[in-house]
């Protein structure tokens, strides 16, 4: 059973993420022609533009890619819940939002990580470090404008990083094995 639960989550979770990408990119206005932003774009066109037809956009954000990203959320919970022990409303709802929550915090980590590594190898030349730059740069920005000069050293990212971990672990002591195991 642990290799089908494997299979369903890395399957669930890449598309989740693929899907809160595309809002993402859209709120944060990335370079839509970047290579990395096309890839994102067409992995969810399928699936997102019969829901914009039903769905209208709210204050510049893609509703429809929200409730994309909330159906990939239930579809997992139910999936493993039929494999477990039968779907049951009210859990699946309540997991359906938690994993939400948290997958998209760990989207998050991994995009500052992932911009910090090519920080130190590609320098701002690499599309997929620009597009990560695009994202993130609304998180960081405030964060960096209120920190006292340092010399150029730039420490935003690592206080955003000790954030959502900080979230992630309180999240763990408040719900236990439920947010662990999402």
């Amino acid at each position: 059973m642990n290799s089908f639960t494997f299979l369903i989550d890395i399957l669930f979770n890449t598309y989740f993420m693929i899907v809160v990408l595309r809002v993402w990119l859209q709120i944060a206005r990335a370079d839509y022609y970047n290579p990395f932003s096309q890839f994102v774009v067409k992995a969810t066109d399928p699936l997102v533009r019969p829901l914009r037809r039903i769905i209208p956009g709210l204050f510049g954000i893609d509703m429809a890619g929200v409730v994309l990203a909330l159906i990939v959320g239930f579809a997992k919970m139910s999936v493993l819940m039929l494999m477990s022990s039968g779907i049951h409303p009210i859990p699946l709802l309540i997991f359906g939002f938690l994993f939400a929550i948290k997958k998209t915090g760990l989207l998050l980590f991994w995009i500052l990580l992932i911009r910090a590594i090519m920080s130190w190898i590609s320098q701002g030349r690499h599309p997929v470090e620009q597009v990560m730059a695009q994202i993130s740069e609304p998180i960081l920005h405030p964060i960096r404008r209120r920190m006292p000069d340092l010399g150029g050293i730039d420490l935003s990212l690592m206080i955003v990083s000790m954030g959502l971990i900080f979230i992630n672990m309180l999240m763990g002591d408040l719900l236990g094995g439920i947010w662990i195991n999402l």
